[in-house]
């Protein structure tokens, strides 16, 4: 039987376990970069969710990458159009990093972008079904040449045969580039021996098919523990290698001068600088630096993109619906439940910024109105701004309409975002 001194200890016990393990006040008021933000966009008449780019910040992430695309044996900076999925915003970095290189993944941004910027060289950043070409070589017209500008990836036998059909039906000469397995292991060439077939095949055909080299992608270095990463990245680059002493070896006669070995990523790119491995890198979602690129290797590049959602409604916390008596109890247990507010609009692939402690209330997330619970610390009212961090930057920056540029206090400018897709 348990006696009433044990039971008083264990109380007390308990007691103390529930005041240690009570939570501390996380919230607080704006800081001086948000509190500005929230003027600049109140005094704009903002009345939705925007994504906003702070161009400052923008421009140094820009420098950032060209000072590592600069490091002797220097490398082509390729942008990435779909990490960054705005005509302008393309066009705005690829004129401050002084590049026509681009890496598309849509169709449609392929043809924006060979009407925005005729003189680039575009590189496909994933294998495209023919059809997706024939529907590109149907609607091209301007300047933009694709036989000299525009670079087809190949990752199977089979897909080159289906580009070099229709090259042949339409009296087309393809630059095909060929991706390889460095090690991500999502298809492309597994080694140089299976690359054989292909590059008979474009030897083979010279006046429809011009190789234009190899495109090794090493995303799967980032989501490695740092031991097995600096494991793989020797291996990594040990793949590509093989496939040029491949191809110099087996088809000299398809070197040339101007020859694409791309490679890397924006969480990978600094592990190239130095490297006369590949000639061209590219890099996008680190400009904007979204929360899965909060990694090591990229310290010192900011956050540039910012969800603004106003705020709708500003109540007492610890709401939950059926439950009013429980309320009380949860305010007084967690001041982080002291208030609730309710945003325009929410449920992004986004995480709160600013101001500090806000949380998702698990009863309200919603497309809608967003709820987030917040303490007393926090002190901004309705048609504030609340700022979230989106997590990736493709999909997320194509939900808000215009982008808004932002420079100190000023909106710069209203970039109009690609057609929606992947």
């Amino acid at each position: 039987m348990v006696s009433r001194r044990s039971l008083l200890l264990s109380s007390a016990a308990l007691a103390g376990a529930a005041v240690i393990a009570r939570p501390g006040d996380r919230g607080g008021p704006y800081d001086d970069y948000f509190a500005r933000l929230n003027q600049t966009l109140r005094s704009n008449a903002i009345d939705r969710p925007v994504l906003v780019i702070d161009l400052d910040r923008l421009d140094r992430n820009i420098d950032r990458v060209v000072q590592s695309a600069a490091i002797a044996p220097a490398r082509t900076y390729r942008v990435v159009v779909k990490s960054l999925p705005s005509p302008q915003l393309v066009d705005y970095v690829a004129r401050r990093a002084n590049t026509q290189a681009l890496m598309c993944f849509h169709r449609p941004f392929i043809e924006a972008m060979a009407q925005l910027r005729p003189q680039a060289d575009i590189l496909l950043g994933k294998p495209m079904p023919v059809s997706a070409a024939r529907h590109f070589y149907a609607s091209q017209q301007g300047p933009f040449d694709p036989a000299r500008q525009l670079q087809w990836l190949i990752d199977t036998e089979a897909r080159l045969a289906q580009y070099l059909e229709m090259a042949k039906q339409l009296g087309l000469k393809l630059r095909i580039n060929l991706e390889i397995d460095v090690g991500l292991r999502r298809g492309g060439f597994a080694s140089p021996e299976a690359l054989h077939g292909v590059l008979s095949s474009i030897r083979d055909n010279p006046q429809h098919l011009e190789y234009a080299g190899f495109m090794g992608y090493d995303a799967h270095l980032m989501g490695l523990p740092g031991f097995l990463a600096r494991r793989e990245l020797p291996q990594v680059k040990a793949r590509y290698a093989a496939c040029k002493d491949y191809l110099q070896a087996q088809f000299p006669q398809l070197l040339s001068d101007h020859l694409c070995f791309n490679g890397a990523g924006s969480p990978t790119f600094r592990y190239y600088d130095g490297d006369a491995l590949l000639n061209d890198i590219s890099a996008g979602s680190c400009l904007m630096k979204p929360t899965h690129y909060d990694l090591p290797i990229l310290d010192d590049f900011e956050p540039s993109a910012f969800i603004a959602s106003p705020v709708l409604k500003r109540l007492q916390g610890g709401r939950l619906p059926a439950m009013d008596g429980l309320g009380p109890v949860l305010r007084a247990w967690n001041p982080n439940q002291a208030q609730i507010y309710f945003a325009y609009g929410g449920n992004w692939l986004a995480e709160p910024e600013s101001p500090p402690g806000l949380q998702p209330n698990f009863a309200y997330i919603s497309s809608n109105q967003q709820g987030y619970n917040a303490s007393d610390a926090v002190n901004i009212g309705v048609d504030d701004f609340i700022f979230l961090r989106p997590t990736q930057s493709e999909a997320v920056l194509l939900q808000f309409g215009d982008l808004l540029a932002v420079r100190g206090d000023q909106i710069e400018a209203r970039w109009p975002v690609l057609p929606a897709g992947i």
